[in-house]
């Protein structure tokens, strides 16, 4: 078993404090609203939606996936960070055990954000997560950033 992780950043032109509104504290309502071709719902299975809480995400039929559950680990409000870890679901596969996500979001100087983003792999057996392994998934948090912060621009009072 052993880890790998990847870093990526995101760049927007839409304030910290409502992208990350949007993607983590409103996300279970708001993705479903947004990529309902991909996401059906998004359900707290366990606690209340703060630190401790499991959620699960259930999606479409034209999704290659059914569902995960996450458990988010720590979410701080103030700072703008999030960190969760997938711990169950169609996408771990049968090669990982889980993957931990941390997602920060910082003030740029133009009124927008820069969104740090870590994954780390946590693999069953001797199995080597690759760059191009994750490359899909990372493509698609990207495009549900770029869908997030559209309907933000389009909709200037939300989360305002």
């Amino acid at each position: 078993m052993g880890v790998t992780t990847f870093t990526h950043e995101y760049s927007s032109s839409v304030a910290p404090s409502r992208m990350f509104t949007a993607l983590i504290i409103d996300s279970k309502n708001l993705l479903p609203k947004l990529l309902p071709q991909f996401v059906k719902d998004v359900n707290i299975i366990q606690g209340d939606g703060e630190a401790g809480s499991i959620e699960q995400v259930n999606f479409n039929e034209g999704s290659p996936f059914k569902y995960l559950k996450q458990k988010i680990d720590v979410l701080d409000k103030e700072n703008l960070i999030c960190k969760y870890t997938m711990i169950e679901g169609d996408p771990l596969g049968d090669k990982l055990e889980s993957i931990a996500y941390e997602v920060k979001f910082e003030a740029t100087s133009d009124g927008g954000c820069l969104c740090k983003m870590s994954s780390s792999y946590k693999t069953i057996g001797d199995f080597d997560v690759k760059e191009e392994d994750v490359k899909e998934g990372r493509e698609s948090t990207i495009g549900i950033y770029k869908v997030v912060e559209s309907y933000l621009l389009e909709n200037p009072q939300v989360y305002a």
